[in-house]
């Protein structure tokens, strides 16, 4: 079930939010926590027993290291069996088909192969996974209590509004939240327009931006032309900044109604100077987990640049492991990785020097997501050599055309300026007027616009994918 359907829109959350603020303070964990499993359920059906065993799991081994953490041989046992057990059950179900298929390669030399399991792949299942590794690892540390309260920790993990895709919230940032939430109308206020922005972002710009993506990456190379490449490689550009941040904003504003501040996942990567800032602005998130987790227990930066340059690598391979049981993915973190150490080389002083540097990273990051989209290295090589080496067939393919409107120009175009900080800069400007009955019923209007939008989109069953539900 996504944000933006209108089972979620008109049915469940509706039901959900009368029944939290109807319900005693005392009992509002235990209708978000039902609410969560419904809404899980309702999508993936009986994993839901897969994300319950996570949770019983983890509550498990958290207790076992507060209650053996001043041993710390005995503690350092039970995180490592909960990391692993954690890698083990995201292993099996994300890579398992990618693992069987490049085994299948290889024997395919010989002339074998081995039975392919096709397992299904819980949406989800990576961040809150990675929640769960990041809440046994903080208790380890002394970053974190060891839960007793069951329920509290089984809301952190399955917490519907960011179950599906994220953030990535880490317990000890939320843990007091958990506790004891005091109702503030401000904050629903917030949390109601945060999530009605994010649903227009995905909505009418991510979604528009889709179709014609879609269309044009789903066609064969020889079918495509040099412009309508360069087209699709925009709109997909556009569709997963706002597909992601908006879920994120969705997801942000949902955990505000419900009393929780939940971490700021986006912060406009494509103004970025750098492929370096870029990650500090670009799903945050995650890039704090891997920095948190993996680059600064490998060493960071502390034991010269040969073995940083390592750790970036070893990172960047698993974040684009992370993202997709694919080559393709792996590549791209690969990419990423190799252009962060450029930069360290030296690269970044040229950009400074030549103030080309948010030219040169969004021409880096469009290229990246050539790798990202494609279903497989062929295509995409294919793909890039499309951008650079003209191409004109008799007829471009009908798919790759019909979602090229008037309508997609304009929504690119305002997804272009507002992919800037433009908004931040309207409100500094009326910062003057922030008390002002003005500027709040013109903040009340753009939103109930976008709301209606919105709505006008849904009703007529528009293309609604969320790219991220997959990752």
């Amino acid at each position: 079930m996504v944000f933006s359907s209108v089972q979620f829109l008109y049915l469940f959350l509706p039901i959900v939010v009368l029944l939290y603020f109807i319900a005693p303070q005392r009992v509002k964990n235990y209708i978000l926590l039902l609410a969560s499993i419904v809404f899980y359920a309702m999508g993936e059906k009986w994993f839901v027993v897969l994300l319950i065993a996570s949770i019983i799991m983890n509550y498990i081994v958290a207790r076992v290291v507060q209650a053996y953490r001043e041993k710390a041989s005995y503690a350092k046992v039970a995180v490592t069996v909960g990391i692993v057990a954690n890698l083990i059950l995201l292993g099996i179900f994300k890579y398992t088909n990618f693992i069987v298929d490049n085994i299948n390669f290889l024997l395919s030399v010989v002339g074998m192969s081995i039975p392919q399991p096709h397992v299904h792949y819980p949406a989800g299942v990576s961040f809150f996974t990675f929640q769960c590794i990041s809440y046994i690892v903080d208790v380890y540390r002394g970053q974190a209590e060891g839960q007793r309260n069951f329920t509290q920790v089984a809301v952190y993990v399955a917490m519907f509004p960011k179950l599906i895709a994220g953030p990535i919230v880490r317990y000890k940032d939320i843990a007091q939240q958990l506790g004891k939430r005091v109702f503030d109308i401000d904050m629903v206020e917030e949390g109601i327009i945060r999530f009605i922005i994010g649903l227009g972002k995905k909505v009418v710009i991510a979604d528009t931006m889709g179709l014609a993506a879609d269309g044009i990456f789903g066609s064969k190379i020889a079918h495509l032309s040099t412009p309508y490449a360069w087209i699709g490689i925009v709109a997909y550009t556009l569709q997963i900044y706002y597909d992601f941040s908006g879920y994120s904003d969705m997801a942000i504003g949902l955990g505000r109604i419900f009393g929780f501040r939940i971490m700021e996942n986006f912060n406009y990567p494509y103004i970025s100077q750098s492929i370096t800032e870029f990650w500090r602005r670009w799903h945050i998130s995650l890039s704090t987990w891997f920095r948190d987790y993996v680059y600064i227990p490998l060493g960071g930066n502390r034991e010269g640049q040969w073995k940083t340059y390592r750790n970036l690598i070893i990172v960047f391979f698993l974040t684009g492991l992370w993202h997709g049981a694919s080559w393709t993915f792996v590549l791209w973190g690969m990419y990423h990785g190799l252009f962060l150490i450029l930069e360290r080389v030296g690269l970044k002083d040229v950009l400074q020097r030549y103030k080309v540097g948010t030219l040169y990273a969004v021409c880096v990051v469009m290229m990246g997501w050539v790798l990202f989209r494609s279903p497989d290295l062929g295509y995409a090589m294919g793909y890039y050599k499309l951008l650079f080496v003209w191409h004109n067939p008799a007829s471009v393919v009908y798919e790759a055309m019909r979602y090229v409107t008037k309508e997609f120009y304009v929504y690119m175009v305002l997804g272009i300026l507002f992919s800037a900080p433009i908004v931040p800069y309207i409100k500094n400007r009326l910062s003057a007027y922030q008390d002002t009955i003005w500027l709040r019923l013109g903040i009340y209007g753009y939103t109930i616009v976008i709301f209606l939008v919105c709505f006008m989109y849904i009703a007529k069953g528009s293309y609604s994918p969320f790219i991220y539900f997959g990752f």
